[in-house]
């Protein structure tokens, strides 16, 4: 389906819970979040009911979000779940990669193809830093384990951050070089606490990339399965591949192709838009009239996000709460 201007909205990003087991310092509050009770988010059997209806518009692309998605019980049968619906052809999942090493092996027979893992610093310290405690050691022994699971392509997100970690981009630019990871630059969104830390804070992608040309030239590149907004290069001879998502600096409104959906049963047209739609009242009362919701939500798709606008209807939840 086609929204209003013409774009061709085939990708829908779930979040099947918005707890972590991470604090990262653009993304979580340091005390964390309050659980919510069963009742206010999503069932399985739910989120599968609202992806059949999502395949009869022209939806055929899935990426799971949280929070962390392997926090919530039952995620292995769930890939398992959505496989099994005729018309999804590809299934990827974003995670910081903590629980990930155990799970890759079943995650792939269950049926995902591909995995993003939020990594922003390769210094042990610093990672324990940003994510207010995390393990960094996990997050590598994922990062090996989920090519030896066949999960592919295996992309590592680094949100970049002034003063943090933008010294480090030649360092990860170079993770492309021998080993097929594919790095994906983002700069940082002035969403919930991302917003705390200042647009002093943001690193546009220009100047990303001039430090990873430091390195080498970049080439154009095209052969890596990419449902998102990253324009892709790599180095000579490289096997994986280096990525730059600029949402404040050339923003890429014009060929946003999703919709989201959030844990606790809210159509999200766009990320940083206070439009919703509540969903879950409709799966769980009227499920007859998904459809047509659907629609209407793609349908209110703005024609750009308008992250410093003044006049945007800007919107209230935090990263964590939306899935990225």
């Amino acid at each position: 389906m086609k929204d209003k201007i013409g774009r061709k909205i085939d990708y829908i990003r779930i979040s099947v819970t918005d707890f972590c087991n991470l604090r990262c310092i653009y993304c979580m509050p340091k005390e964390g979040i309050a659980k919510r009770e069963h009742k206010d988010i999503l069932r399985y059997e739910e989120i599968i009911t609202i992806l059949k209806e999502c395949v009869k518009l022209g939806i055929n692309k899935i990426r799971i979000t949280g929070g962390e998605p392997l926090v919530r019980k039952g995620i292995v049968d769930f890939i398992s779940m959505v496989k099994e619906i005729k018309g999804i052809e590809d299934i990827s999942i974003t995670t910081n990669g903590i629980l990930l090493a155990d799970k890759a092996f079943a995650l792939k027979a269950a049926g995902l193809n591909r995995v993003n893992i939020s990594l922003d610093t390769l210094n042990p310290k610093r990672y324990k830093m940003i994510t207010r405690g995390g393990d960094i050691d996990k997050v590598f022994a994922a990062l090996d384990t989920s090519l030896k699971a066949g999960l592919n392509p295996v992309k590592i997100n680094m949100v970049v951050i002034r003063g943090i970690n933008d010294d480090e981009i030649e360092e990860f630019a170079k993770l492309t070089i021998e080993r097929p990871f594919h790095v994906r630059f983002i700069e940082l969104m002035p969403i919930g606490e991302g917003a705390k830390l200042g647009s002093e804070s943001v690193v546009e992608s220009d100047e990303i990339r001039a430090k990873v040309e430091r390195i080498g030239e970049l080439y154009p590149s095209k052969d890596v399965k990419n449902n998102g907004p990253a324009v892709t290069y790599r180095f000579k001879n490289a096997k994986g591949t280096i990525g730059f998502i600029n949402p404040i600096s050339h923003a890429f409104c014009s060929q946003c192709n999703r919709i989201r959906l959030t844990a606790d049963g809210k159509l999200k047209p766009c990320l940083y838009s206070q439009k919703e739609f509540d969903i879950k009242i409709v799966v769980r009362n009227h499920p007859e009239l998904l459809g047509r919701i659907l629609e209407e939500a793609i349908l209110s798709k703005p024609e750009r996000h308008g992250f410093y606008s003044k006049d945007m209807n800007k919107s209230q939840r935090n990263m964590y709460q939306i899935g990225g």
